[in-house]
């Protein structure tokens, strides 16, 4: 049969994404052995075992089958309890939530909801790297304001008000944030808040990380008013604070009209999240509290080591206040971040992620994460003084 080569295979939105700045480093890694890798953004605990336990039980009793599109009920009620709990505003479990198959589908679901074609969506850079191609595959517009460490990665709410437009439609938050580790003040979100207001504006907050913070508060945005709540799609899931990456459960939160419409997306693409973990996302907010607050002590004992580890090697690292992600400055070394990154793990075998992967403002940083034990970040920094002798 002749070959079929005047045909477009792919459409122009998925020709032209970038692909992941992440995993040309991993599958350099994946080729070499002895490599300590501060690069893959999970945990290294392995999920508590009361949680593992729930999802063996469900799996035992038969929990094999389909649930709700919303997700099981108990769990909706559960999360939303927690929400309450924690910053004080209040979800309907019924049509006022989604669970979703991680954050990642919570992410798509929103954009492909709200978003018509040329729709803009403002997004401080640097961010996590997903977050500028769905708002493209969902047919938006991604609009990128750097932040800066002159002011610790956060977003200067007068760059937002520069670059709104009459196609703006979205302000888009995620703190504590992936790459930076910035948390944002409660004064920052604020202004953010009167920004939407005025402008009349949808907000997305991803916080995923809400749970990771470190002697600093973590502004839940729907919480600061009843009026943001309205205007407001919080995303959120288990995957981070509960050491549950692999289970992908997920949710978001917002008002009726926007939940709605993505279910039927979500009814449609995916059916339901996996059940068995439904059943260990119940267990986890009923006995994970005590295994979160642990695994926030041990990552604040390796976020000290690692910044100021790398401050003594001369790779000028800001104070990052949530997440599990250190952010140096690698200037001293006299490289870009991407060269600095593929020789680091070159001559040393040690796995960062260069900054420019995370868009504009990541230029000259590299993302390093401390969710690894904290003697194999004790070697990483030993490997690395080695490196920033021959370069710094």
């Amino acid at each position: 049969m002749q070959e079929v080569t005047d045909v477009r295979r792919l459409s122009k939105r998925v020709a032209g994404l970038k692909p992941s700045g992440i995993r040309k480093f991993f599958d350099i890694a994946a080729t070499m052995k002895d490599v300590i890798s501060l690069g893959i953004g999970e945990p290294d605990f392995t999920t508590p075992k009361t949680i593992l336990q729930a999802g063996i039980r469900s799996l035992k009793n038969g929990e094999t089958h389909y649930t709700s599109n919303h997700g099981k009920l108990e769990l909706r009620q559960g999360i939303v309890e927690n929400l309450k709990r924690l910053y004080g505003v209040s979800y309907d479990p019924v049509d006022e939530i989604v669970i979703t198959v991680g954050v990642s589908e919570a992410l798509y679901l929103t954009m492909t909801a709200i978003l018509d074609p040329g729709d803009e969506v403002i997004i401080p850079t640097p961010c996590f790297v997903a977050y500028q191609p769905e708002v493209i595959m969902a047919g938006g517009v991604p609009v990128e304001i750097p932040s800066r460490l002159s002011n610790e990665f956060m977003v200067d709410p007068a760059d937002i008000r520069k670059a709104i437009t009459p196609r703006t439609k979205v302000i888009f938050i995620g703190y504590p944030s992936n790459p930076t580790g910035a948390v944002a003040t409660r004064e920052v979100m604020l202004e953010i808040a009167r920004i939407a207001e005025e402008h009349n504006l949808l907000v997305v907050s991803d916080e995923i990380y809400d749970r990771l913070v470190y002697d600093f508060e973590h502004v839940c945005f729907p919480a600061l008013d009843e009026s943001l709540k309205r205007r407001t799609i919080l995303l959120g899931g288990f995957s981070k604070g509960y050491a549950m990456t692999g289970w992908r459960i997920g949710f978001a939160v917002g008002p009726v009209d926007i939940i709605k419409g993505m279910i039927r997306i979500h009814q449609y693409s995916i059916m339901s999240a996996p059940t068995t973990a439904q059943d260990a996302a119940i267990e986890a907010l009923a006995s994970g509290e005590k295994y979160v607050l642990e695994m926030v002590a041990e990552y604040g004992r390796r976020r000290r080591l690692i910044v100021d580890g790398f401050n003594r090697l001369g790779l000028r690292t800001f104070e990052p206040r949530g997440a599990f992600y250190a952010f140096p400055n690698i200037q001293a070394s006299g490289m870009d971040d991407e060269t600095f990154s593929e020789k680091l793990l070159r001559e040393e075998k040690v796995a960062v992620v260069p900054g420019n992967a995370f868009g504009p403002g990541g230029d000259g940083f590299v993302r390093a994460c401390y969710a690894t034990n904290y003697e194999k970040i004790e070697e990483a920094l030993h490997r690395m003084e080695k490196f920033m002798k021959r370069y710094g």
